[in-house]
């Protein structure tokens, strides 16, 4: 028997709302902020939505838990509080110490769903990551794409499994003693389905490259911050989250004396002391500015730590040889760029960037910021699929190199993430596709791929049609691969490395002012100093006598065949690495 049910919905920009709830309409009260209610009779999954002045199509609810019919059909109801968790004894973790694994839900498994991720959970736990970091989730048009189109961003995507299967899969992560990492998106929505507007003035004057700018600081910006803040909030409590990721944070355009990114911090920390656990957000910001992760009695904005591009760039071109686009001021500046971010976590840190062709960022004081404010990796979504093939550099590099460079990022200062797949050598790409059913703005997403790729110098002859179903389906994972050589070679690498941290705490110290770091960029190797330990790598293709700082002591890891001890040198097999103790 149906109950009455309060409704409501922030719509200032119509003059009427209705409100339709199993195929029956209703007036609706408005007050003086904008605000309209009704309260009607509704089931628990009763379909419904807004009528907006004379318009006869109800448009879904801005604030909408699931689409079962996509983004442009009517909402249904959905209590996040009718789920029985499972996780009462996961008190969370923070991110110091920890290992990311960045996963998108529809490519991990062959089926694509949270549901059949869940069944492979198991191989991260053996892996020995502790955060699950997924792509995100929110509901877009279509049935995939990378999920930075989407347009409802309080509903999970429903080829995904749903609000209800993202709750399981979040449950199940914590019983497994993983902590899970959202990645969310507000700097613009996606192109299709989008009907916020018709509600209430969510865009600003002025564009980002990937659509509108959100209107953060101008007329009725209030409750436009708040709606994201709510997001913010229900992610972490109604979803059990850990922690978020922010895409893209420097396509925020606030003018306001507090930024939303500082309301955010304030905000979670907040809710951290009320629900007992650790919170945490990560930034992707292209500033280079340490005060976006310094804490706010400190004057900074208060986010717990972002990605660095810098040190992917700088090993990137150091194991590849690649010098196009971006990655020309990374590999004119060879090993000692290198260095540079190993020890000063920004590469440019106030100095020329020739790409941008500016000066850029600004030094980070690494006497005050330790390194796990930093997240290093090898591979991620976008330096991977933002490649005119979505080739992942394991398509270029020699079994040898890929450990190389995964013992250079797993015993790195900084928290260390791995894309799905990289742990094994995936061979399969992870190339940019989407699935717009309109059938114009699938050409123009096509167009302006190629187009983007020719203004950076890339060669875009040879870009797949994201709308192309088969470059979706070439993108999903391949299971069988663990098990064969190289893969399992590559794989057990991996997971002996990541045991290894938990092993030895001077692989785990983020202080940045004591890592050191020789090179010898004719030679091709390095010298990372952490702490009693120094990890040697060589880079070349013949083996490379390395003189160290303090004699050698024991061997705790190496990449290939065992290395000659002699004294304070140490010599290695061509493309390998090892880990040593001194006395």
């Amino acid at each position: 028997m149906p109950e009455p049910v309060e409704f409501s919905v922030w719509a200032p920009l119509p003059e009427r709302v209705r409100l339709q709830v199993d195929g029956q309409v209703h007036d609706m009260q408005r007050d003086d902020e904008g605000w309209w209610q009704a309260t009607v009779p509704a089931d628990a999954e009763s379909d419904y939505g807004y009528l907006l002045d004379d318009n006869e199509t109800p448009r879904p609810d801005p604030r909408s838990r699931r689409q079962p019919d996509g983004v442009h059909g009517l909402s249904r109801r959905f209590d996040p509080t009718e789920y029985s968790w499972g996780d009462a004894a996961w008190t969370g973790r923070p991110l110091a110490g920890g290992v990311v694994y960045e996963m998108h839900v529809g490519t991990f498994t062959p089926a694509g769903t949270l549901d059949a991720a869940v069944d492979r959970l198991g191989h991260l736990v053996d892996l020995g990551v502790d955060f699950v970091e997924l792509l995100p989730v929110n509901a877009f048009n279509g049935t995939h794409n990378w999920g930075y189109d989407g347009v409802a961003w309080y509903a999970v995507q429903e080829t995904y499994g749903g609000p209800a299967a993202y709750q399981r899969f979040v449950d199940a992560c914590h019983q497994r003693g993983l902590g899970v990492i959202q990645d969310v998106v507000y700097n613009h929505l996606g192109p299709s389905g989008n009907y916020l507007p018709e509600f209430f003035p969510v865009f600003a004057e002025g564009a980002n490259t990937w659509g509108n700018s959100v209107n953060l600081s101008g007329p009725d910006s209030d409750e436009v911050r708040r709606y994201i803040l709510d997001n913010v909030q229900m992610w972490l409590r109604d979803m059990h989250v850990d922690g978020l990721r922010l895409d893209a944070v420097h396509a925020l355009v606030d003018e306001r004396a507090t930024h939303l990114l500082e309301e955010m911090a304030i905000e979670t920390e907040k809710l951290s002391v009320a629900l007992g656990r650790p919170l945490t957000l990560i930034a992707e910001s292209d500033l280079n500015d340490p005060r976006m992760v310094t804490p706010r009695v400190a004057g900074g904005t208060g986010l717990d730590a972002q990605w660095s591009d810098d040190f992917h760039h700088s090993l990137h071109t150091q194991l590849t040889g690649e010098a196009q686009g971006y990655y020309a001021d990374f590999a004119d500046a060879g090993l000692e760029g290198l260095a540079r971010v190993l020890t000063g976590a920004y590469f440019h840190a106030g100095d020329w960037s020739s790409f941008r062709r500016r000066h850029h960022g600004r030094p980070v004081d690494t006497a005050q910021l330790p390194g796990w404010k930093f997240l290093g990796y090898l591979q991620d979504h976008d330096q991977i699929g933002n490649r005119a093939v979505g080739d992942r550099i394991s398509a270029s590099l020699s079994p040898g190199l890929l450990a190389v460079g995964a013992t250079l990022v797993l015993t790195s200062p900084f928290t260390p993430m791995l894309f799905m797949g990289e742990e094994w050598g995936a061979s399969t790409p992870w190339q940019f596709f989407t699935s717009h059913p309109e059938p114009e703005l699938g050409k123009a997403t096509a167009e302006g791929r190629i187009g983007e790729f020719a203004a950076h110098g890339w060669d875009a002859s040879v870009v797949p049609d994201p709308q192309d179903p088969e470059t979706f389906t070439r993108s999903k994972l391949d299971w069988s691969e663990p098990a064969q050589e190289p893969h399992a070679g590559l794989l057990a690498t991996h997971r002996t490395l990541l045991a290894l941290r938990k092993q030895h705490p001077e692989l785990l110290d983020p202080d940045l002012s004591t890592t050191g770091v020789t090179w010898d960029d004719e030679e091709r190797w390095v010298v990372v100093e952490r702490g009693s330990l120094r990890v040697v790598a060589n880079l070349s293709g013949e083996q490379r006598r390395v003189e160290l700082d303090a004699p050698a002591g024991e061997v705790l890891f190496s990449t290939g065949a065992a290395p000659q001890l002699d004294g304070e040198a140490v010599t290695l097999p061509a493309e390998s690495a090892v880990v040593v103790s001194t006395r």
